[in-house]
């Protein structure tokens, strides 16, 4: 069975979908039988390289300073509940076309889930900037991926036929926010749901495929 994974880098809810959803496989029966694939998706596809001065809650969604505090202090509670550090306010907001590009490259590897990870966690935990090449380059290289191939990427348009197929694709499937899941294309699930919803789904979807008619 295919899971595939609406998701992007910056996004805070994400990288608490991804425990909820790991959570959730570990408790699924078939987990071994599961092939998790991981999908390109921009919060603000509009973001400069370098990413955003200010605070991007207060410029782009108009809300006051108060709330946007109130808002990080709530969604560090929520990760640190799942095991996540997060230091929020001081995020770059970069844009993520080419974090999302090297981590196809890194899923051409079967080193996708770690890519994810690895970016996830040096945005949220460590504050590095995942729209800096250089930043890029290192981070995959922790994971394992040559650092001339990383910078090769970069350097070119590798893998941004992927990234914008991805971003069609959750265009065509309705997905307006992230994290998505896609569970062997029957059923979906919008944001980081509890373990328990997304084990149910990962359930149905495997009693889907035993009613399916034969494939010749």
């Amino acid at each position: 069975m295919q899971v595939e994974i609406w998701s992007d880098v910056v996004c805070p809810w994400c990288y608490i979908g991804k425990r909820r959803f790991e959570r959730a496989l570990a408790s699924f029966e078939h987990a071994d039988e599961v092939d998790v694939v991981w999908r390109s998706f921009q919060l603000d596809p509009t973001a400069p390289a370098g990413g955003r001065d200010g605070d991007v809650l207060v410029m782009k969604y108009g809300m006051s300073p108060e709330r946007a505090a109130q808002i990080r202090t709530d969604l560090t509670a929520t990760a640190a509940a799942e095991g996540l550090e997060y230091h929020l306010g001081n995020e770059r907001n970069p844009n993520t076309f080419d974090a999302h590009r090297v981590i196809h490259l890194a899923a051409s590897k079967g080193l996708g889930d770690a890519a994810e990870e690895r970016l996830f966690a040096a945005n949220f935990t460590e504050g590095a900037n995942v729209g800096d090449p250089a930043t890029l380059v290192r981070l995959l290289a922790g994971i394992g991926v040559a650092e001339d191939e990383t910078r090769a990427v970069l350097a070119s348009d590798a893998y941004a036929a992927d990234v914008r197929s991805d971003l069609e694709e959750a265009r065509a499937l309705g997905a307006t926010g992230v994290p998505f899941f896609v569970l062997d294309r029957a059923i979906g699930v919008s944001g980081a749901q509890s373990p328990d919803l997304i084990a149910d789904a990962l359930r149905q979807a495997w009693a889907g495929r035993a009613t399916e008619p034969a494939r010749s």
